[in-house]
């Protein structure tokens, strides 16, 4: 039990450097990458809403359409009722009919507004969409330009993080599924990203607190996992502090003078 235990620290350790190494790099590609993301996120915005906009004016120019042919009708219409009022017998079929062309030549008036008012949104969208495009143009540039940059830091470590990666793999293979876990929740929680970490002066690595002798002399002897009573970490191990010797202070012999007495 006491080797499986042991092992078991180990491999936490291992996984604790590899995570650690892993972070590093990250900290190297700073904000970029969510930077990148948001650059992503805005463009898509932008191409919707210019999506929106190029079906706003398909649907204002159908309702264009749909009112010209809407004046042709009436036009026909009057044509028609012009023809019929040369047949009248009567003022009161005439006054009729001259009622109809009337109602007619009102539609004609209302519909050649609705397209006139039609015309008018389409240019006002098509405004929109020109200061859409413009904006979204200037972030696609922003968005080549934050791509090229953090495409460089990831090539220069490219090679070493795919080692990294595959070392860290390893090493999950090697431990236990639940203590996997348990470290992956403990790493999630922690700021730092440190699961895993030693004893140093007397406190927790992580969280600075102290760590009872008993407690330290039970870490050294790795016969079970032990964790940082404050911050749940797990203590793998006690660092031994060398401290250097001072240099001994030397004390000079006072010198005596003997005077002659004359």
């Amino acid at each position: 039990m006491e080797n499986s235990v042991s092992n078991r620290l180990d491999l936490l350790i291992k996984l604790q450097t590899i995570d650690s190494k892993l972070d590093e790099i990250k900290k190297i590609r700073g904000d970029l990458p969510e930077e990148v993301q948001d650059l992503e996120d805005e463009i898509a915005g932008y191409e919707t809403r210019i999506q929106k906009f190029s079906n706003e004016i398909s649907e204002l120019d159908e309702a264009i359409k749909g009112n010209k042919t809407g004046i042709k009708d009436s036009e026909k219409l009057i044509e028609k009722y012009e023809q019929q009022q040369m047949n009248v017998r009567n003022n009161r079929e005439y006054d009729a009919i001259t009622k109809e062309i009337e109602l007619q030549d009102l539609e004609k008036q209302i519909l050649d507004k609705k397209i006139k008012e039609s015309k008018e949104k389409i240019e006002v969208v098509k405004s929109r969409i020109g200061e859409t495009e413009y904006t979204l143009n200037e972030r696609q540039k922003d968005l080549a330009t934050k791509k090229t940059e953090l495409t460089q830091i990831i090539s220069e470590n490219e090679a070493e993080e795919d080692k990294l990666l595959k070392d860290r793999e390893k090493a999950l293979k090697n431990l236990d599924e639940r203590l996997a876990k348990s470290y992956e929740k403990i790493r999630g929680n922690a700021n730092n990203g440190l699961a895993v970490v030693s004893v140093k002066r007397n406190a927790c690595g992580g969280c600075f607190n102290i760590v009872p002798p008993q407690r330290q002399a039970d870490i050294k002897e790795r016969k079970k996992l032990i964790v940082c009573e404050h911050c749940g970490r797990i203590l793998a191990d006690v660092e031994v502090v060398i401290e250097e010797e001072k240099p001994k202070r030397t004390t000079r012999k006072r010198k005596t003078t003997t005077t002659k007495k004359k």
